[in-house]
């Protein structure tokens, strides 16, 4: 597995992440810890130490999970939650610095950890990244040890350009063949000031791999069903907002492009042919899976033909819906 440093924590980090949204499940279905576990382990043994949760994921069987895991296997892993997504209503208004704390302090307890290697806001409503007292709350935090680093998971790049005007040390964003607005301004600042970039969302809820059809069918309490027009959050979380159908085309001709039915490893690749990336964190249902998302680290460098072909097709397809939305 290759590493990259992490940004201004120094740390070295496996290029290639695990996502824990639906840890020990499929969307929408039981939480099943024994699953979970097995993922972690496909994880540790392929050499990922860096996983990324929230408080919210699985109701904290998310956390609960990972804190039972890394007990086995002390100062491996390198563990970035997620707070404020609990707070109802999910308003500006509701972000204090005394809920964040509380917040971190549950993440904490969950994990079984005296200190949070990093915590990121999640996706708060834009507001937030005017009070100051938030980002002024989580220094004092960094400062007595119980979080080592902080910064923000986005959904616009506009978020964060502003977070970038606080002492973040990472910011996680969607970025994948479909959206492509964060290469203009937020990667290039963001290594000017050494701010870690975490993907999320690299498959585009799984449109990116290829494997779906119009024939597709995903459950009923499957955001893939409920959430393509933004009615539940933000639509961008979802086929990263594209049209499925719409999507489905621009798949097929990405396929052409790399010769293969297969497109993960192709689209995690392409991710890492950026180097503001830190580390990109697709997400697991079962292990097999795991296994998969890492064979993008064996390939080798895509080529200029190749990247130039991906632009194109999205400037086609995509562009014109997606990139100024986020």
């Amino acid at each position: 597995m290759n590493t990259r440093k992490f940004g201004k924590t120094g740390k070295d980090i496996s290029e290639i992440g695990l996502g824990t949204w639906q840890l020990g499940t499929k969307w929408g279905e039981e939480f099943n810890e024994a699953e979970g576990l097995k993922i972690l382990d496909a994880a540790y043994r392929s050499g990922i130490n860096f996983i990324d949760t929230a408080d919210v994921y699985n109701g904290g069987n998310s956390e609960k999970t990972i804190g039972k895991y890394i007990k086995t296997h002390p100062n491996h892993f390198f563990i970035t939650t997620k707070c404020g997504r609990k707070l109802n209503p999910h308003t500006a208004e509701m972000y204090t610095p005394e809920a964040v704390e509380k917040f971190i302090d549950d993440s904490r307890e969950r994990m079984g950890v005296d200190q949070l290697d990093l915590v990121l806001l999640h996706c708060p409503p834009t507001p937030v990244y005017s009070k100051k007292e938030i980002f002024e709350k989580l220094d004092e935090l960094k400062k007595n040890g119980k979080i080592a680093a902080y910064g923000v998971s986005i959904e616009k790049v506009s978020e964060g350009l502003e977070a970038m005007n606080y002492d973040i040390s990472a910011i996680e964003v969607i970025f994948n063949m479909f959206r492509l607005k964060p290469l203009e301004e937020l990667f290039p600042k963001a290594k000017e000031k050494n701010i870690a970039i975490i993907v999320r969302v690299p498959l585009a809820s799984g449109l990116l791999t290829g494997k779906y059809n119009e024939n597709t069918k995903f459950g009923p309490k499957d955001h893939r069903t409920f959430n393509r027009d933004g009615k539940a959050f933000d639509k961008g979380e979802t086929f990263s907002g594209v049209d499925y159908d719409l999507g489905l085309k621009a798949v097929e001709e990405l396929k052409q492009v790399f010769h293969t039915e297969d497109l993960v490893p192709y689209a995690l690749k392409w991710i890492l042919m950026h180097d503001a990336v830190s580390v990109v964190i697709p997400g697991a249902s079962k292990e097999e899976q795991v296994y998969s998302n890492n064979r993008a680290t064996e390939l080798p460098d895509l080529t200029k033909e190749q990247m130039e072909k991906v632009k194109e097709i999205y400037d086609t397809y995509i562009r014109e819906s997606v990139h100024d939305n986020w």
